[in-house]
């Protein structure tokens, strides 16, 4: 089962690539629509309604503690979905979940027992009702909802891998490489149907490959996007193969498989993330990667917040800006701001604003020329400017606009973008997401004449790593830098 996809079943008959595991399976020719029908079941659908219902079961003979259980429900919901715990491994099994299971559940029992009796305090002060019961709530907590929840566990599961294995949830699947391990993991995923996964074939450069004796060659891995819009294909799982991690990244996050499930058997650094889980097929490792969500509630919800953060910022910090646009006007007269060309999220061009900390000799140098901090048109008040990064707070109004967010890759100019592209083959990926006021390039210190590829180094692991807590985190070291003066 797999996070972000929908549960495929094939509207053919299987039998075919059922009775012969070791045979390779014969091409699938596409529906009229160019893919396949599928159902859009996922693990939560019934693993959620299960919990739920297991930890309310017990209201039926206990109705005094019906308030109590919904309460503890909802909680439980939540808190295995921020956990992540409703996605389904490949490798199912109740006994591996167990101890989070458990652990998850006996916080949230510790949670209504203190909300319960600040609730009866708070209605009742004079009432010994919370206290008197408190324990024989706890006990009665502990012993029906975690008994409920794991057998609920045990039974969904049971569900779950009777689906798998009469392929009613079947995850049309395609291999990057053809080696050895591709052709023992094609065994493993066509014999033992309990993962979840249809291997249609696999993509490599090799003319001559060991997966093409159990499973259809379905051309070279520069083909992987077409191959993977020509079957509905839903999971990839990386393998192996001769390409670099780098050409490999870059074929993976095209276009046709972006929205692809990815699993990888442990090798491309490139593709590591700290969101990544380990998994298992047989006795083989697997890493599941999480495409980064760059679009989406989270990114919505970013982008709410960091326009009203950028609005109060704007409205308390106004008497700073005053000054600060006094002592530009004083030392270099009218002009106070400054107006440049960048490029924002997929190649938009934007005027990004700022204090003007110095006066370019013409519109061309404004916009070609790498301008360092030693540069001796920079007077007092823009050394200060820029060394405090006050000069950027006009941004915050850019970021008001949407031409940026508070935290993403840093904005360059068109004539660098272009030079930086055809120079650092990751560099262009950095433009997926809105460019930001700070970001974790900035933070770890690769500011000013520091090497680009590091830069795009670390944006793009930005990109891949992103969580709102990241952003947070940026922001808290960001204040550190600014209070430090640590800038340019």
């Amino acid at each position: 089962m797999v996070e972000n996809v929908d549960w495929a079943v094939w509207s053919g008959n299987a039998e075919d690539t059922a009775a012969r595991p070791d045979a390779p399976a014969p091409p699938r020719e596409p529906s009229p629509s160019g893919r396949w029908s599928r159902r859009g079941l996922q693990a939560w659908m019934l693993v959620l309604p299960v919990d739920a219902l297991m930890i309310m079961l017990s209201a039926l003979w206990m109705p005094r503690f019906a308030t109590t259980l919904a309460v503890t429900a909802v909680l439980t919901v939540l808190g295995f979905s921020t956990g992540g715990r409703y996605r389904a491994k490949l490798h199912l099994s109740v006994l591996d979940e167990l101890p989070t299971i458990i652990a998850r559940l006996l916080m949230v029992i510790a949670v209504v027992v203190t909300l319960r009796a600040v609730w009866f305090v708070a209605v009742d002060p004079l009432a010994n009702t919370a206290g008197d019961d408190a324990g024989a709530v706890v006990l009665f907590l502990a012993a029906h909802v975690l008994l409920g929840v794991v057998v609920g566990r045990f039974v969904s599961t049971a569900i779950i891998l009777a689906a798998r294995r009469r392929m009613l949830i079947a995850h049309r699947t395609i291999l990057v490489g053809g080696g050895v391990t591709a052709a023992e993991l094609a065994t493993l995923l066509r014999r033992h149907r309990r993962y979840g996964l249809d291997v249609i074939g696999f993509v490599d450069d090799g003319e001559r490959c060991e997966a093409s004796f159990v499973v259809p060659h379905l051309g070279p891995v520069s083909m992987l996007g077409e191959a993977v819009a020509a079957h509905g294909v839903d999971v990839l799982l990386v393998t192996g193969g001769n390409r670099s991690d780098l050409e490999l990244l870059r074929l993976l996050r095209q276009p046709d498989c972006v929205a692809c499930d990815l699993l990888v058997v442990p090798r491309l650094y490139s593709l590591h993330t700290q969101t990544g889980t380990a998994d298992h097929i047989g006795s083989i490792p697997i890493l599941r990667i999480r495409t980064p969500a760059l679009n989406g509630v989270t990114h919505v919800i970013k982008r709410i917040l960091g326009g009203l953060l950028a609005a109060t910022a704007l409205v308390a910090l106004s008497p700073l800006l005053l000054l600060c646009a006094l002592a530009v006007r004083i030392e270099g007269g009218p002009g106070v701001i400054f107006r440049q060309e960048r490029v924002g999220r997929d190649g938009q061009h934007f005027a990004c604003l700022k204090f003007r900390s110095m006066t370019p000799r013409s519109t061309e140098e404004s916009a070609t020329q790498w301008n360092v901090a030693q540069d001796d048109r920079i007077g007092p008040v823009g050394r200060i400017l820029r060394r405090t990064s006050l000069d950027e707070l006009p941004q915050l109004w850019n970021v008001v606009r949407g031409d940026m967010a508070l935290v993403g890759p840093r904005p360059e100019r068109p004539h660098f973008v272009e030079q930086f592209s055809g120079r650092y083959v990751d560099y262009p990926t950095r433009h997926r997401v809105s460019v930001g006021m700070t970001g974790l390039a900035q933070v770890s210190g690769l500011r000013g004449d520091t090497p680009i590829a590091d830069r795009a180094r670390f944006d793009n692991y930005y990109i891949e790593n992103w969580s709102l807590w990241l952003d947070v985190k940026v922001l808290l070291r960001t204040v550190a830098e600014v209070l430090g003066a640590r800038g340019r």
